[in-house]
């Protein structure tokens, strides 16, 4: 060998790293029970998404449906149906993994993959922490994903999965777990509409598992030629933020003169969540190729625009309903006069269609805008205007007519946004998603009107003055279920004729018997499901998936938590506080 090595002027061999064998141990019964079949399973697959091109990120139940279509096709045991949708979920986001650097993937390893009564690896907070024993495929496989630049936890799904992607580090994930973790983990990747492909455990008693090792190697392996990023929501975030402060006002929308002007910068800095400038910057982002990540000065002023309106609005609703706080601060007229607040509101809506028209896009994208503009504020006022007559005659309301108040009041700001960052985008962009947006926008606008009326009750409840009540969705329904005194003492409490005898407490007692709260819950959790629906057949992934994350973060709904048998037995037998 050495002379060899001499003639040919190389190195002396080195021996490949052996792997690391796997106790033999059958596969559960709901998977297929040799590698031969588990591949002859991924081709097959691998072709039917090839061919159907369904379209990620995608509902539990939607993905169901094409597993119970393969079964049927292959004529296979429907036992098998959830390893088959496991595959299926993972070719959706292959091409999504691959066009994602490595140090932005997390490789996520179950703890249950060492050989237990061997290793001598200790555990933190963050997990296993390997002592590279040999023992077992971890070290290995954490050893090639560090190389290449992955983020590895050896840990059952947890808050900490979801705390990394949050901070815009991770942004795609290559997971090991068993298939009944899997499935209760899936809606809340799908909620933050994660890239990420999944490798099921061939056992699910949670010691000394195995896996189909060659599988884990291609993914973290899987790379493709376009390694752009996927959508940075949090850099974008402060990029919208950073368009409120005092100079980059002036710089957007020209200096400011006299005290109106002023006045409704001012209201522009003050604190929110600035969703909706938020939401058109996205949507933007999400259906352009463009590789620079900052915004344009155009989609600067139309983010301002947006807010704009939105500020006027909240500066006229609170004129209206006679509110005294908004931000934890005084209103604006309760600071300065009806009649001032009034004309700052007013010089934002000018402000905001100022804006729209002093932008570079083209006349029929502006036209169209102003157009989108002009009808969401009709929408709104129709919606206001409901609420006003109420309140001149306020008597109890059904829920149905609360929920259409919420369609016209709070949907349209949604809609304005996210239409106007699709025109943006390009008027033939629009035409193909408009309809989608605006189911979208009236699901969400409701679910987040629902969720604010919830926020309302209880002790920490932001209204608690009966006195100062608007159409609410828990009374509305308490008020149909009631009967008797209870139905009358509600009856009271919307006509505002109290005397004293029913306090607010009272009214909560009475929507939580009644189960309105309850109820109201599932309202708000129906209604996300339909702005879900409202997305599934967009052909655009990058904006499905935008969409699908945004649902995920205005709501929080974004929590992994730890499922697995042994998981769950360590939290049945830990101390009690």
């Amino acid at each position: 060998m050495e002379s060899v090595n001499k003639t040919l002027g190389t190195a002396p061999l080195k021996l490949p790293k052996m792997a690391t064998a796997q106790r033999i141990r059958p596969p559960k019964e709901n998977l297929p029970q040799t590698p031969e079949e588990r591949t002859r399973f991924l081709q097959y697959i691998r072709n039917y998404v090839a061919e159907y091109n369904p379209v990620p990120p995608m509902p539990m139940a939607d993905v169901k449906v094409h597993a119970d279509k393969v079964v049927e096709m292959l004529g296979c045991d429907p036992i098998y149906r959830d390893y088959i949708g496991v595959l299926i979920n993972n070719e959706m986001w292959r091409d999504s993994l691959a066009a994602i650097p490595y140090e932005r993937r997390l490789l996520l390893l179950p703890k249950c993959l060492r050989v237990e009564s061997k290793c001598p690896a200790p555990f933190d907070e963050f997990g296993l922490l390997c002592k590279q024993c040999g023992l077992c495929s971890i070290q290995d496989l954490q050893n090639e994903a560090e190389r290449l630049g992955y983020a590895v936890l050896v840990a059952e799904g947890s808050a900490i999965v979801m705390s990394l992607i949050q901070t815009g580090k991770i942004e795609a994930i290559v997971g090991v777990s068993c298939l009944s973790v899997l499935e209760r983990a899936f809606p809340y990747m799908e909620a933050a509409a994660v890239p990420g492909v999944a490798v099921p455990l061939l056992q699910d008693d949670c010691i000394d598992t195995t896996v189909d090792l060659d599988w884990i190697w291609d993914y973290i392996h899987l790379t493709s030629e376009d390694r752009s990023l996927r959508l940075d929501l949090v850099g974008l975030r402060e990029e919208v933020d950073f368009c409120f402060t005092p100079a980059s006002l002036d710089l957007i929308m020209g200096a400011g003169r006299g005290e109106t002007e002023q006045l409704g910068r001012e209201w522009l800095m003050r604190a929110g969540k600035r969703w909706r400038p938020f939401l058109a910057a996205s949507v933007v982002h999400s259906m352009t190729d463009t590789k620079d990540k900052s915004l344009s000065e155009d989609l600067k002023k139309i983010c301002v625009a947006v807010e704009c309106f939105h500020k006027a609005s909240l500066i006229h609703d609170d004129i209206e309903d006679n509110d005294d706080k908004r931000y934890g601060e005084q209103t604006l007229h309760a600071s300065h006069g009806i009649a001032l607040a009034l004309n700052v509101g007013d010089l934002l809506i000018g402000e905001g269609y100022r804006l729209i028209a002093d932008t570079r896009l083209s006349p029929e994208q502006k036209n169209l805008m102003l157009q989108i503009a002009s009808e969401g504020h009709r929408q709104l006022c129709r919606g206001q205007g409901a609420e006003l007559s109420w309140m001149r005659s306020p008597v109890p309301m059904k829920a149905v007519e609360v929920l259409d108040i919420f369609r016209s009041k709070t949907a349209p700001a949604f809609e304005v946004a996210l239409q106007m960052g699709a025109v943006f985008a390009g008027v033939d962009v629009h035409a193909e998603v408009k309809d989608t947006i605006h189911a979208y926008s009236e699901a969400l606008g409701i679910a987040y009107q629902i969720r604010d009326d919830l926020s309302d009750h209880g002790e920490g409840g932001d209204t608690n003055d009966l006195e100062q009540m608007r159409p609410n969705l828990p009374m509305a329904i308490a008020y149909e279920k009631a009967r008797d005194e209870s139905k009358e003492m509600l009856e009271t409490a919307w006509k505002r004729e109290l005397n004293g005898t029913v306090s607010h407490k009272d009214i909560e007692s009475l929507c939580a018997d009644l189960k309105a709260i309850d109820r109201s819950e599932k309202l708000l959790e129906a209604y996300k499901e339909e702005a879900i629906r409202s997305i599934a057949e967009l052909d655009n992934p990058s904006l499905k998936g935008l969409l699908r994350r945004l649902i995920g973060k205005i709501f929080h709904d974004t929590e992994i938590k730890g499922w697995c048998g042994e998981v769950v037995e360590d939290q049945l037998h830990a101390p009690q506080p």
